[in-house]
């Protein structure tokens, strides 16, 4: 269900579950980190779900990067509380729950892929019955499909090798959670496809994901849930459609035989929801009308008027994203969960 920033969150708990509720992945209350005499992240409350994957976006300079390091305990927050799977952040990440994907840095360009998958394994905690290591080597090779470089030099493989081998470095101690910072960043197509692809895989393990990124459509395609911040605050959270239902309306098209943009006023004006139409243009015969009630204007359309062949597409992600989070948008946003 989606909620807005001005709307409480209750925190209560239902005592005949509390003690069999499995721990939130990521759990975060109250964040505040302040630089100087900037306000990076504002009183920020997120909850992760064991299971769900989680885009958090937000324009440049919104805090996503910051709240994300806070919640891997590289940034201590000012305020505020953070857990991951019931531990503290630091706990978590050293018994290998918790695995951490960035945009750059970590690898060392005078190994080869072999050699720095082999290094940082040794160095993977027991877990779950698989022994030293963590996840087998040769099944995070064959998972990000590393095999045919693993005798490659770092400084010759290309952005999304880096990526596919940060990928699995992160994946090797067999982590419950993994959080993204950017990790297509840099790809082109191919590589971004090839890496959501190998990190379907994953999702369907069981493995809770929370990633941020600058791709609206990796958001919409590969999340179930999108949190969406602006000056370091949530504005929005809720799935993809509960996200773009935030839209000024749905846009409903149609062929409509004789009308013209002399009569459309007037015959738009017997649709019983004409109130609900913001925003009416016709081309020719092609009709666009931006409507609050899409299904009873494409109701009318087709039971009373000639109108044929009619399309109903909410507002792009991307037409949202912007509105929410210009400047003065905030203020007025709904937030959620």
């Amino acid at each position: 269900m989606i909620r807005t920033a001005a709307e409480p969150t209750s925190t209560a708990t239902c005592p005949s579950t509390a003690s069999t509720a499995p721990s939130p992945a990521v759990r975060a209350r109250g964040l505040r980190k302040v630089f100087g005499g900037l306000v990076a992240v504002d009183d920020l409350d997120l909850t992760v779900r064991p299971g769900e994957v989680v885009a958090f976006l937000g324009p440049n300079g919104a805090g996503k990067s910051t709240t994300l390091d806070m919640i891997l305990g590289l940034t201590r927050p000012d305020s505020g509380t953070i857990e991951l799977l019931g531990r503290a952040p630091d706990q978590a990440v050293r018994e290998g729950r918790a695995g951490v994907i960035f945009q750059d840095g970590g690898l060392l360009d005078d190994f080869t892929v072999g050699e720095t998958l082999r290094v940082v394994a040794s160095m993977q905690p027991h877990r779950r019955g698989s022994g030293p290591g963590g996840a087998r080597l040769d099944d995070i090779v064959a998972r990000t499909d590393l095999g045919s470089i693993l005798s490659r030099k770092v400084s010759r493989c290309s952005g999304g090798e880096r990526q596919r081998m940060r990928l699995a470095l992160a994946l090797l101690p067999d982590p419950d959670l993994l959080v993204m910072d950017e990790p297509t960043a840099g790809m082109d197509v191919s590589a971004r496809i090839a890496f959501w692809e190998t990190m379907r895989v994953q999702t369907r393990r069981g493995r809770t994901v929370l990633f941020a990124t600058h791709y609206l459509e990796e958001a919409a395609s590969f999340a179930d849930r999108i949190v969406i911040i602006a000056h370091g605050r949530l504005i929005a959270d809720g799935s993809v459609d509960e996200i773009r239902s935030l839209g000024d309306g749905a846009l409903v098209t149609a062929t409509w035989p004789g009308v013209s943009e002399a009569s459309l006023g007037e015959r738009l004006a017997t649709c019983p929801a004409a109130g609900s139409i913001l925003h009416a243009v016709v081309h020719g015969e092609h009709v666009e009308l931006r409507t609050t009630d899409s299904d009873a204007v494409a109701r009318w359309l087709l039971t009373t008027t000639p109108a044929e062949h009619l399309g109903i597409s909410a507002a792009s992600l991307d037409e949202v994203f912007t509105a929410l989070t210009s400047d003065g948008a905030e203020s007025a946003a709904p937030a959620t969960p």
